[in-house]
């Protein structure tokens, strides 16, 4: 059997996995437990604690996102008085994050019909991990940022992990994601080409030259084919 001439590698929130509702729903945990432990939280709110992500994110955006999370839950936490019990709500977030985790609908299906022909990748600088989020086993390499002194996208040695993860040249790897900065921008400066995934429907931004756009990633494979065979 030859070796597949191309390679997809995948950005993981909001592409392959639906992060809102998991997060959401692990955030409705740790404030039921809140207000189990203490009347103090009866003042907290479910959008104290999502608004506590974006209070802490702006300082700690290079950081492990694991550690992200930690910070905003440790900042919810000291809103009811309970900043000594931030390791138990953070293992009950993690619990509840994951368990709810699950692929878009379009997602088992594109995979299907990709990996017959082509070398699959899933490559992200976030919490979610294949084997956690209903992905396991349908990738041939997985890359998490900050695991082995990784950095996170877009720096440019993530992409250069992940040519040499796939073990083809840049023009040989799509990089498929819902970030025009991370999954398009630096993916096509590193020399792969990008597939921007815009499910929301967004105008495209000033400047941004996917070499393709979906909406879908039911539309993916006949993309795919469309720009390997314009590159065979």
């Amino acid at each position: 059997m030859t070796a597949p001439r191309t390679a997809v590698v995948f950005d993981a929130d909001e592409t392959l996995v639906d992060l809102r509702p998991a997060v959401t729903g692990a955030l409705v945990a740790v404030l039921e437990e809140m207000r189990r432990w203490t009347p103090a939280a009866a003042e907290v709110s479910l959008a104290d604690l999502e608004g506590d992500w974006g209070a802490v994110f702006g300082a700690l955006s290079a950081a492990p996102v694991g550690e992200i999370r930690r910070a905003a839950l440790a900042r919810s936490l000291t809103r009811a008085g309970l900043d000594a019990h931030l390791d138990e709500f953070a293992a009950l977030f993690f619990a509840r994050r994951y368990a709810l985790s699950r692929p878009f609908p379009d997602v088992l299906p594109a995979l299907a019909a990709l990996r017959p022909h082509h070398l699959l990748g899933f490559a992200t600088n976030g919490n979610s991990r294949a084997e956690r989020c209903g992905l396991d086993g349908r990738f041939a390499f997985a890359l998490y940022a900050h695991e082995g002194g990784l950095p996170k996208k877009p720096a440019p040695a993530f992409f250069a992990a992940v040519v040499a993860a796939a073990g083809l040249p840049a023009t040989r790897i799509v990089h498929v994601g819902d970030s025009p900065e991370h999954d398009v921008v630096a993916a096509q400066r590193a020399g792969l080409r990008a597939v921007w995934l815009n499910r929301a429907g967004l105008p495209r931004p000033a400047g941004l030259e996917p070499d393709a756009e979906v909406s879908t990633l039911a539309e993916l494979p006949g993309v795919i084919a469309a720009l390997t065979s314009a590159n065979a």
